[in-house]
């Protein structure tokens, strides 16, 4: 019988990852209690380390991509708007 692969959430992954930064039990250690390998526990840790500064970043990248696209909307309608009284002219020149 073919076994499935294990998927493991995100809180639980950041979870694992925070205890083993925390280094209060070792990496076999906390392999054991929670049933996985301890190359991905190595795994998680680094991962969750070298994104620990997206953190701080991210609601500012967000904030300029919210304002870009308010931007481009606003433009937009503006356009929408000067295309109709272009397209309202020319049909009354047309009648």
């Amino acid at each position: 019988m073919k076994q499935s692969r294990r998927t493991f959430s995100a809180e639980f992954k950041a979870k694992v990852a925070i205890e083993a930064i925390k280094e209060v039990k070792t990496i076999s250690e906390l392999a054991q209690n929670y049933q996985v390998h301890p190359n991905l526990i190595s795994l998680w840790k680094k991962d969750f380390l070298s994104n620990a500064g997206k953190v701080f970043d991210g609601g500012r990248d967000e904030m300029e991509e919210i304002k870009k696209l308010k931007k481009e909307k606003e433009d937009l309608i503006q356009q929408i708007g000067q295309l109709t009284v272009d397209n309202n002219w020319l049909k009354k020149k047309v009648l």
